[in-house]
């Protein structure tokens, strides 16, 4: 399936790599139907709605980023998700002009079912996360320049 993109333009994904979102995602309830799109050689991916050529998102495994960070899917959401094992978590990144302030957001991520493709995103009302936890550390980006990396 041929998909059109702002960033790359027309596109062909895989059936695959189309997931439901039932609900939409917040402030886009709409639009139900995103492609997971990976950015090559880096950690990331898009999610790209399949109608909506302009509307994507950037998005990052969270345990790349950090480590310890873990939750508990509730019930329902499990049964929303019809999730028995397989599941992918992802965070949304903003992307900020300083790349060393770019943010991803820890407490609302999103939940994939690579099974059943179906996708919502997950606000975790009882965590200690917040929408704006840095990507890098300020430790790593100091070493990185260094070092003479980004």
């Amino acid at each position: 399936m041929f998909i059109q993109t702002s960033m790359w333009g027309e596109v062909e994904v895989q059936e695959k790599e189309i997931y439901q979102f039932p609900k939409g995602l917040p402030g886009f309830e709409e639009e139900t139907e995103f492609a997971l799109i990976p950015w090559e050689d880096t950690p990331f991916s898009y999610l790209q709605s399949v109608r909506e050529k302009e509307l994507s998102f950037l998005l990052v495994s969270p345990f790349t980023f950090a480590p310890d960070y873990s939750f508990e899917l509730s019930e329902v959401d499990k049964e929303e998700l019809q999730i028995d094992e397989q599941v992918a978590v992802f965070s949304l990144v903003t992307i900020h002009s300083q790349a060393n302030k770019s943010t991803m957001n820890l407490l609302a991520p999103v939940v994939l079912n690579p099974e059943k493709q179906l996708g919502k995103q997950v606000v975790l009302h009882q965590s200690g996360y917040d929408t704006r936890h840095l990507i890098w550390a300020e430790e790593e980006e100091d070493a990185r320049s260094v070092k003479g990396g980004v």
